[in-house]
């Protein structure tokens, strides 16, 4: 079955909806397709904020926003980046406010803003109130409010559809194949221009926040097809994982007065961050509570976590402003937070790196910056490089909006002097091709297991600390469950909603962003940002001060190009709290 659009955005999150409001409203034909149906993708799950300076609740300045972003991705953040984020974010939340997004409020109407990790005044001095939130259910509110104004422009949506190919021709980007979870059917998607904005790929580990369908589908199929991936050894894991099932507790809980505690009852962050204390940026705190765990400072019978302390702060503050959290602590875990602390540790989060954009969303395919014509790319999924080594809370909330709007435009303004390309059934072939060799194999190898492996080996090998020789056994580790997934066999031959076949698909596209990441990973050696090499323990500006692009050779194999970080104003410095 064929399908033409002007736009099509893959994804449909934070950045895929305004991708598609924003190409909608400059008057594009647009289309989503989404694995999901749109109000249950990721961006609902993010709860704490999205910072702007608005200045509601005390002084602020969109240049301290925009230093705290750059010191927060340890000087790795591209500086022009930061600006156009730290401005138009200001613009993009009130813009929200004025879709309908039911903000917290304070007394005098405006909205409500609270502290956040990373998030300072007058240069680092102190926490500063910058987080727009709506309780801790911000992104909720995000992706609702967005989807009511996409419905509003008559965007079409393909929903329940999974991409399995972009079709690049003569370097240009000319289509989609997709498959329709509901039929089993292949369907091909003519496009003048396509946003990618189809999110991270957290479930390559075996704790994470991220959602059972993000799995790098899109990262790994223009790698696979020769495109760069940037600064993929940049992947952050979030403090503040429920113990031991890794489900999101907001840094707003620290916000709002949380405090990290270990086995003795101290605030042992006042060791490692004395001026901002828990309130220090994710890839600092995730470091502390392990080294506290390490040194035999952990709680519990095992010592193997540390407590996240409410039972201070008056229960109207943890009921009203952070009502998820608190459900989720009480039903999972048992336990009350108003009446003891929340077994927490750091649970995998956020890929700072991913596929390489311009300011505009243009997708890039080398270091000299050279564009994909009619390929775009926002969000999660995208490396415009604004969070550089490490984002900082609520950031992303605010890079979906500003980046997704400019993505959609200038998509929309290209595939008004655009063609559409004339594709062919032949264009389905490598997608029938791979979807019939795993429903026809006869190989002994289960997804569930060679997943399982892989996902605890990248928890060993691959996460909050590492070292040249965990990440070259973890590249070992990747060549052999890449021959075994050539033997993975699956018992549903179906058509209809054969999930077993897409977790299959899944398998491959987790398997592809690992060996990306671990090579990357290995490849850098210092310390920066959320990239922590104990046998490499100290950032190395003179030598590393770029981004990676890694180009995927062939199975196991890996090629590395490098491109300059763009400075500005503030000039790297060692980063302290």
């Amino acid at each position: 079955m064929a399908h033409r659009h002007e736009v099509i955005v893959v994804g449909a999150g934070g950045a895929g909806l305004t991708a598609a409001l924003y190409a909608a409203r400059e008057g594009a034909d647009v289309a989503v397709g989404s694995k999901l149906y749109p109000t249950r993708s990721h961006t609902g799950a993010a709860q704490g904020g999205i910072g702007a300076a608005l200045g509601n609740v005390e002084e602020d300045h969109w240049e301290w926003h925009m230093f705290d972003t750059v010191k927060g991705g340890d000087y790795l953040t591209d500086q022009d980046a930061a600006e156009v984020f730290a401005k138009e974010v200001i613009e993009a939340v009130i813009e929200l406010e004025h879709m309908g997004l039911p903000f917290d409020r304070l007394p005098n109407g405006k909205i409500a803003q609270r502290r956040f990790g990373g998030h300072t005044k007058d240069w680092g001095k102190a926490p500063v109130h910058r987080a727009a939130h709506a309780a801790d259910r911000t992104g909720h509110m995000i992706l609702q409010t967005l989807y009511q104004q996409c419905v509003k422009h008559n965007i079409t949506f393909y929903n329940e559809f999974h991409v399995t190919d972009v079709i690049l021709e003569d370097g240009v980007a000319k289509g989609l194949v997709a498959y329709e979870l509901a039929t089993g059917e292949l369907h091909l998607f003519e496009a003048k221009a396509i946003v990618i904005a189809s999110g991270g790929f957290g479930r390559i580990y075996k704790i994470t926040s991220n959602a059972y369908t993000l799995t790098g589908d899109l990262q790994a199929i223009l790698y696979r097809k020769g495109l760069p991936l940037e600064d993929m050894e940049f992947y952050q894991f979030h403090p503040t994982g429920l113990y031991p099932l890794g489900i999101l507790l907001t840094e707003g809980a620290r916000g709002e007065g949380g405090i990290l505690r270990n086995a003795l009852g101290e605030r042992f962050m006042e060791r490692y961050a004395p001026t901002i204390k828990d309130l220090a940026p994710r890839d600092m705190v995730s470091r502390a509570m392990y080294l506290e765990v390490r040194e035999g400072r952990g709680c519990g019978p095992k010592k193997d976590h540390v407590l996240l302390d409410l039972t201070h702060l008056p229960p109207e503050v943890i009921e009203k402003k952070l009502p998820d959290i608190t459900e989720f602590s009480r039903i999972y875990l048992g336990v009350d937070p108003l009446k003891e602390p929340v077994p927490v540790m750091p649970t995998a989060h956020y890929a700072m790196g991913g596929i390489p954009t311009t300011l505009w969303g243009q997708v890039i395919q080398d270091e000299n910056n050279t564009v994909v014509p009619g390929l775009y790319a926002a969000g999660e999924a995208a490396c415009v490089s604004l969070h550089g080594a490490n984002r900082l809370g609520t950031n992303s909330l605010g890079d979906l909006v500003v980046f997704g709007r400019r993505a959609g435009i200038h998509a929309a303004r290209f595939a008004k002097d655009a063609d559409y390309h004339e594709l062919t059934e032949a264009h389905l072939g490598p997608s029938r091709e791979r979807i019939e060799r795993i429903k026809n194999s006869k190989g002994k190898e289960r997804v569930a297991a060679l997943r399982a492996e892989l996902q605890q080996s990248m928890m060993d090998n691959a996460s909050v600390f590492r070292t040249g020789e965990l990440l070259s056994k973890q590249v070992e580790v990747l060549k052999e469950l890449m021959d075994r997934y050539k033997n993975i066999a699956i018992d549903d031959k179906g058509e209809a909603y054969n999930t077993e076949l897409v977790e299959a698909l899944e398998l491959g596209y987790l398997l592809e962003v690992s060996e990306a990441l671990v090579h990357s990973a290995l490849n850098r050696t210092e310390s920066r940002g959320a990239h922590a090499r104990e046998d490499y323990p100290e950032r190395d500006d003179r030598n590393w001060l770029k981004h990676t692009l890694a180009y995927k050779v062939e199975d196991g194999k890996v090629a590395f190009r490098y491109k300059p970080v763009v400075l500005g104003r503030f000039e790297p410095k060692a980063r302290t709290y």
